[in-house]
């Protein structure tokens, strides 16, 4: 069953071939204040809507990942890894529907500060 999610506008959308069973609630010190749910694919079982609006993009410690957000109402979307080999992305699961959300276990990362 697809999952779609998109930013509070709607400008920056995608969607998952199967909703997430588990999603990891990371405290390193940008999740913890952006407050991201993350559930984990592979970047090719992700689809953005063709007419997807742009994202700022943040890349910050140890320079892995980029972090995306919509330009427009700033939700944190989506993180991509630097390494294109790494076969794992990150989505943010506060951009599915709460009854998504509500069905899956939460982890909670300590992640590095």
């Amino acid at each position: 069953m697809t999952t779609d999610a998109s930013c509070h506008c709607g400008a920056v959308r995608y969607s998952v071939d199967t909703a997430p069973d588990e999603l990891t609630s990371c405290q390193c010190s940008i999740c913890r204040r952006h407050a991201g749910l993350w559930a984990y694919y592979s970047p090719d079982k992700v689809t953005f809507a063709p007419d997807n609006g742009p994202t700022d993009v943040y890349i910050w410690g140890d320079r892995a990942l980029t972090l995306h957000r919509c330009r427009t109402c700033g939700c944190v979307t989506h993180w991509v890894a630097i390494d294109p080999t790494y076969d794992r992305m990150g989505v943010n699961a506060r951009m599915m529907a709460s009854e998504v959300v509500a069905a899956a276990s939460v982890r909670i990362s300590p992640g590095p500060s």
